[in-house]
């Protein structure tokens, strides 16, 4: 066992029914089978990769397994956020019927977010459910969505407005594996750990501004610790709030703007991060609007996305199309669209009552000129 890992528990009970289950976090820890078995129930596994991360690291995972007398089937995909629809969805369901996979054999994702949720709303829908588990290889994976089971896919309307709540039985994060991550998917990662110090921890967002620049250099010690805490807040609003129905809809700060920026764009086109990080800086600006923060705050937050690389200003569309993609969110509440905001910074807040003088000031404010 690898002495430099760190394990995060997402406590999960219903009546006498434990769902919890472990997150670990280090060095070197794809090989490590004996992290893994103790969560199969059976040894056969069906391996979901994209035909960018599979040349990496598919073999490494496939011969550690079979080591351990754990034979193994390869689902490879096509890889980008334009592929998160039914069609690439049913190409796993094929193979696995194809297969004869059983409701016994885990369903193990190896990729990004992508790859994550494809891979979990098929565990979650496959003979009506089969165990899954995460071998998350992006920063932004990491630390988000492989925690928490939110799967789903994409619709032509509205980003992951088809899925389920499924959790996994086993997260692994293996560090190394951002070794070989595009300097571009890294940055988009470092947007969804900002948001965690945005939203819930004041002293962790200190410490990222003082450490962004080694983050962006891949400094091993700082990443262990960004993923480390990342997990723990998202662990702990999870564990309260399963299914979004308070306080785990903080976890969607600048998602409502980003999503529709990534709509508006064609997915893909941004990076879900980088979609995120213009879209913090328009609740920021929104929240300054609304006297809730003040300027002093809202140039804080602009200046450690700028330090992380990511983009400050969204994409010039009328405000009517914002306006009518944000209405597509899943979050919106009869017709209303809900608004995570932030009343300081290490607190977030939830807000129907946003005055569209100035929701439109925001946007006209945050968008390019060009």
């Amino acid at each position: 066992m690898n002495n430099s890992m760190q394990t995060v528990r997402v406590e999960l009970h219903s009546g006498d029914e434990d769902r919890s289950y472990p997150i670990h976090i280090g060095k070197g820890l794809l090989a490590q089978t004996d992290l893994l078995l103790p969560h199969l129930p059976q040894k056969r596994v069906a391996i979901v990769t994209n035909t960018t991360v599979g040349p990496l690291y598919l073999a490494l995972l496939r011969t550690a397994l079979e080591g351990q007398g754990i034979a193994s089937i390869e689902i490879t995909l096509p890889d980008g956020e334009d592929h998160k629809n039914g069609q690439t969805l049913n190409l796993i369901y094929e193979a696995l019927l194809a297969q004869r996979c059983e409701r016994k054999t885990t369903l193990i994702a190896l990729g990004g977010g992508v790859i994550g949720d494809l891979t979990g709303f098929a565990a979650a829908t496959y003979l009506r459910g089969v165990p899954f588990v995460q071998i998350p290889t992006t920063l932004l994976a990491q630390v988000d969505s492989s925690v928490g089971g939110k799967t789903g896919i994409n619709h032509p309307l509205g980003k992951n407005m088809i899925g389920a709540f499924y959790q996994p039985r086993v997260v692994i994060a293996d560090s190394d594996t951002l070794n070989t991550l595009p300097d571009r998917e890294l940055r988009a990662g470092i947007a969804e750990v900002i948001k965690y110090g945005l939203i819930r921890d004041v002293q962790f967002f200190e410490w990222l501004e003082l450490n962004m620049i080694r983050l962006v250099a891949r400094d091993p010690d700082a990443l262990n610790t960004a993923i480390r805490r990342s997990c723990e807040i998202k662990a702990e609003i999870v564990a309260a709030d399963e299914r979004e129905g308070g306080v785990r809809s903080l976890l969607n700060l600048g998602h409502t703007f980003g999503h529709a920026i990534e709509n508006a764009m064609g997915y893909g086109v941004w990076l879900h991060g980088e979609a995120v990080a213009a879209g913090i800086i328009m609740a920021a600006e929104l929240s300054r609007r609304l006297k809730l923060i003040n300027e002093y705050d809202l140039e804080r937050i602009r200046r450690i996305f700028q330090l992380a690389g990511l983009p400050i200003v969204a994409p010039k569309f009328l405000s009517e199309d914002y306006f009518s993609l944000m209405k597509l969110d899943k979050k919106v509440e009869e017709g209303r669209m809900r608004f995570i905001l932030l009343n300081k910074i290490g607190k977030a807040m939830m807000s129907h009552e946003v005055p569209t003088s100035i929701l439109t000031e925001t946007l006209v404010t945050c968008m390019a000129n060009e």
